[in-house]
Parts: C-alpha cells; sequence; structure tokens
C-alpha cells in the first residue's frame, strides 16, 4: 500500500505539529505501509536527516519539498502533493491539511483527515464540504471529546467515517533507560532530593506559574522544566530568581535523544494545565487535546499529577495519576505532598502508567488507522 502523507508545517522543526505528523508516518511506515512524506519549503532534505532529528526508528521513507506561497492558501501546495501522489500510485491521501483532502476526495482519491482542533474561519466551510463528499475517507481524531464536538457541529460528518487515534510514543525511547538514581547521577542531579519535572513549552496554560507556586511551597524538592523557546525560558528564569527560587531550573530546549533520560532522572512528571490551554498559534486546546508527553510519561515509568481535566481522563484514571483541580495551588500542593511522602503510592502509580502505554505507540496508533479503513 502506498500512502501520501502531507502536513503543511515546517520541517524539520521543534513544533508539536512538525513532530507528530513526522511520528504518525512512522507508525505507518513500522505497518508496511509504504510512505512519500510531502511538506512546504524547497531544496531537498534526506531520510538520515530527519531519522535523526526526530528519532525514528522505522524504514526510510522519502520526504520532498514542495513549493507554496502563502498567499494561495496551499492551493498549489495541494495541487503539487496530487499531481506527485499520482506520479507515485498512491492509493490514500493522509493529510492534516483540509484542502488537501478536500481537492483528493474530489478526484476519487481515498483520503484521511487528521484534525486536532475544531475548524475556524475558512477552515469550517471546507470541512462542511468534506463531512457531505461520498468518496471513502475518515476523519481521524486525536480524542473522543474532539470527535463528539464535530459530529455535533457538522450534521453531514457520520460516526462511521471517525476513527479516535490519540497520540503516542516510540517504545525504544524508554525500553533501555537507567533506574532512577543512576539517571539522576548522569543528569547531574540531587542524589538526596526528590526531583519534580514539567515537559513541554511555555505557552499560556501550561501551568508555569503554578509550577513555580509548587516550588516554593516545597523547598525540599528540586523543580525542572523541559522545554521552551529561549525568550520565553529566560523571562521564567527571571521570574524564578525574583521570587527567591534556589530549587528550579527552566533547562530550555532538550534534545529529543536526551529527553527520556531527564524525565527518567526525575521522582514525579507534572502535567499542571490550566482550564485553558493555549498551542504556538493561540486558541484554547483544553478541552480535546492530546498531550504526547502524557504518553511519554506514562512509557518513563514515574508517578504522573496532572490537571483534572476531563480528556485527559480518556487515557488516564486514579490507578495510574493523581488528579488535581487545574488552576488550584492548593489542590495540587495536596496531591504533591501526597505522593512525595508515600514511594509506595507513587511505585504503584508509575508500573500501572507504564503498563498501560504499551497501547499508545505510534505503530499500535497506525493500526488503528490501517484496521479502521478495512471494515469502513
Amino acid at each position: 500500500m502506498i500512502i501520501a502523507c502531507a502536513t503543511t508545517t515546517q520541517l524539520p522543526s521543534e513544533t508539536a505539529n512538525s513532530i507528530q505528523a513526522v511520528m504518525a508516518c512512522e507508525g505507518l511506515r513500522r505497518c508496511g505501509a509504504e510512505i512519500h512524506l510531502f511538506v512546504p519549503g524547497s531544496g531537498t532534505v534526506s531520510f538520515e536527516a530527519v531519522r535523526d532529528h526526530y528519532g525514528l526508528y522505522c524504514q526510510p521513507f522519502p520526504v520532498t519539498y514542495v513549493r507554496s506561497r502563502s498567499g494561495l492558501h496551499r492551493m498549489d501546495f495541494s495541487c503539487s502533493v496530487l499531481a506527485a501522489a499520482k506520479r507515485i500510485h498512491a492509493e490514500i491521501c493522509y493529510t492534516w491539511t483540509i484542502q488537501l483532502a478536500v481537492m483528493a476526495a474530489l478526484r476519487g482519491m481515498e483520503s484521511a483527515y487528521e484534525i486536532h482542533d475544531m475548524p475556524t474561519g475558512q477552515g469550517i466551510r471546507w470541512f462542511d464540504f468534506y463531512t457531505r463528499l461520498k468518496t471513502p475517507k475518515k476523519v481521524i481524531c486525536i480524542t473522543k471529546a474532539l470527535q463528539n464536538r464535530l459530529l455535533a457541529h457538522f450534521p453531514h460528518l457520520k460516526a462511521e467515517d471517525c476513527i479516535i487515534m490519540p497520540n503516542g510514543f516510540s517504545p525504544e525511547d524508554y525500553d533501555a533507560l537507567p533506574g532512577l538514581a543512576e539517571a539522576k547521577r548522569r543528569m547531574g542531579f540531587s542524589p538526596d532530593r526528590p526531583a519534580v519535572s514539567c515537559s513541554g513549552h511555555l505557552y499560556e496554560g501550561r501551568g508555569s506559574d503554578l509550577f513555580l507556586k509548587l516550588a516554593s511551597r516545597f523547598p525540599e524538592a528540586d523543580f525542572h522544566w523541559f522545554g521552551g523557546t529561549p525568550d520565553a525560558v529566560q523571562y521564567c528564569r527571571e521570574k524564578a530568581i525574583r521570587e527567591g527560587l534556589g530549587n528550579v531550573s527552566f533547562h530550555g530546549f532538550v534534545p529529543r535523544d536526551r529527553l527520556p533520560l531527564a524525565q527518567a532522572a526525575c521522582d514525579i512528571l507534572l502535567m499542571p494545565y490550566d482550564r485553558h490551554i493555549a498551542g504556538s498559534g493561540g486558541g484554547n486546546s483544553a478541552d480535546i487535546c492530546s498531550p504526547m508527553k502524557m504518553f511519554e510519561y506514562m512509557a518513563e515509568g514515574r508517578c504522573i499529577l496532572s490537571s483534572a481535566l476531563p480528556v485527559i481522563r480518556e487515557v488516564l484514571d486514579e490507578s495510574c495519576a493523581v488528579f488535581c483541580e487545574p488552576e488550584d495551588p492548593e489542590s495540587w500542593t495536596d496531591g504533591l505532598h501526597a505522593v512525595l511522602n508515600d514511594p509506595d503510592l507513587r511505585g504503584r502509580l508509575a508500573r500501572s502508567a507504564r503498563a498501560r502505554s504499551g497501547q499508545y505507540t505510534w505503530q499500535k496508533r497506525a493500526e488503528i488507522y490501517l484496521n479502521g479503513r478495512k471494515h469502513a
């Protein structure tokens, strides 16, 4: 089976959209599909460069830059991808770009449109038109909450045309990690102090203020934040200094091949989301998100503290995480105090989360799509 995959995210980059799209392609490739990935740009890029940047484990697949002018709203990109898909005899167009999904369907090509948020602006009309087309298609939703919202807003969308596919992780990144003490030694963390961490960008709604408040309330622990743009990291570092927090480290960008070790060096992993979560393009994904770091945390085999957002409970429950109320420092203080003082509880939660993580590899994710389209 040949699948033409196409995303308008820049590649290579460190954005969540870029990482997610490439890892989704890896999952399909590991299932045996022949993948050809198309992205906007000029020049050439080798698979080896992509593999090294994103930490891929699959067999190689071609990656092709396609010229695209912003004023044409990706229409030129979509036309070029469809022409290329025809040349390689692709059976399926798998894309994160609604214009391309519509154009592929209009040409009678089987399509899969992966959607991570509710359509906005002109995207609403494009998506509504897509739902009316009869060509075989699948709308891939990262959460059940997102699928339910789409079904409620688009009357022509059929439940049987939807597949729920949460994000995932690569198990090889976590199979050979050292134990907690050795990981702390390798990272240069104090062996005698609990380490609490959060990974990801420092966009609005990701909980950096709550993170600092917890650090002020637990001086006996060290707090580490992995990720963030240089400007955001500098701002948070200066804020921690102003507040006299000597137990806080904002590490900035951590290479993907180093991040699992950094997380493994921590006793407790935080997901302190607010009720409003912004992404790189703004918006609010708190009700429908599928954070990649959640699955990475699960694979780490470490204790997870998470905001009690309903969408998070599609994956986690009380057997593998402690839930705290969003934007409520008292709730988070109680939750962190409970796990810091109960190593047995930490161990039970960590083991349960790791056992459950096996359902959420990128390959398992791709199998959901491939099996779903067969039975459509």
